[in-house]
């Protein structure tokens, strides 16, 4: 269900992140620079130990974003982030942390 249009400027960024980032406030450490970044979406921890972020709104903010997620706030380690970049689909309002995708999360 879309929400909202895209503009032309607008993408969707959906990331992997690893290395020690559960237990160590990463999701609400996301969710702040999202919404200081102006784009919408969500985190979610995933089974495997990872932290999943779906985003969409300009390609700056979310390159930004992107940017952010391979340091993380004082307390994680990250290792590495896989990405990948689509088409925004207006799927969300806000940006929000969420305990997990229930078992889908993006596809780096």
């Amino acid at each position: 269900m879309s929400f909202s249009g895209c503009s032309h400027l607008e993408a969707r960024l959906s990331a992997k992140v690893f290395g020690e980032v559960q237990g160590v406030f990463f999701r609400a450490a996301t969710v702040e620079e999202a919404v200081k970044l102006g784009v919408s979406g969500r985190v979610a921890n995933a089974d495997d130990g990872t932290v999943e972020v779906e985003a969409e709104g300009e390609r700056d903010a979310l390159e930004s974003l992107l940017a952010w997620l391979h340091v993380g706030p004082p307390a994680a380690r990250v290792e590495k982030v896989e990405f990948s970049w689509g088409a925004c689909a207006g799927d969300f309002r806000g940006f929000h942390a969420e305990k997990t995708f229930g078992g889908r999360g993006p596809s780096p």
